[in-house]
């Protein structure tokens, strides 16, 4: 039986494939019509993006070598919400400090949002950081990036030119936006 909120029934589910970073369950499903399929659903815990914006108003971009993708990208600190569920803020301060080096004396949330609706379980929890102070970052191995701190000005044009290759952390610039310019 399917009703309006869940037309889509799990009947069961089974673990198909797991690494360190995420896992693809396989569900048998039952459709709103009656039939019975299959949903293949890459389980990934939440993330966090943050917009770190210095007190001389600079925000710091990460030039990330994405390995995937074989190329360079600017993006914006980013990382998985830890396995204990942590809170996103706390991966926040974590991830800020990881990847950039940096603390941070205000922080705002700006939106969470789904990053892989079709596919996998991702939600993005973004991050407006200000007063944020540079320092030692504690990249893992396999993270290989360069930190930029640059001219706001120059990092919103980024994201509206297509320079910025991450979307999520274009939607988090452009929500950010209006904090940063004193409109919200």
């Amino acid at each position: 039986m399917t009703d309006e909120l869940h037309p889509i029934i799990p009947l069961d589910s089974r673990r198909t494939w797991d690494c360190p970073w995420y896992g693809v369950r396989q569900d048998r499903i039952r459709l709103p019509d009656g039939a019975e399929g299959v949903y293949n659903v890459l389980e990934i815990p939440d993330a966090v993006w943050i917009v770190p914006v210095t007190a001389g108003g600079e925000i710091v971009l990460l030039c990330h070598y994405r390995y995937p993708l074989q190329t360079w990208i600017w993006e914006l600190p980013s990382g998985s919400v830890g396995p204990d569920r942590e809170d996103p803020l706390a991966t926040a301060r974590r991830e800020l400090r990881e990847e950039a080096g940096g603390t941070a004396a205000d922080w705002r949330h700006l939106m969470t949002v789904a990053t892989m609706k079709g596919i996998g379980t991702e939600r993005a929890h973004l991050f407006l950081a200000r007063g944020v102070i540079l320092g030692a970052t504690e990249h893992e191995p396999a993270e290989v990036m360069r930190i930029h701190p640059l001219p706001a000005a120059q990092v919103l044009q980024m994201a509206r030119a297509g320079q910025i290759g991450d979307a999520i952390s274009v939607l988090a610039l452009l929500l950010a936006e209006p904090v940063l310019n004193g409109s919200s």
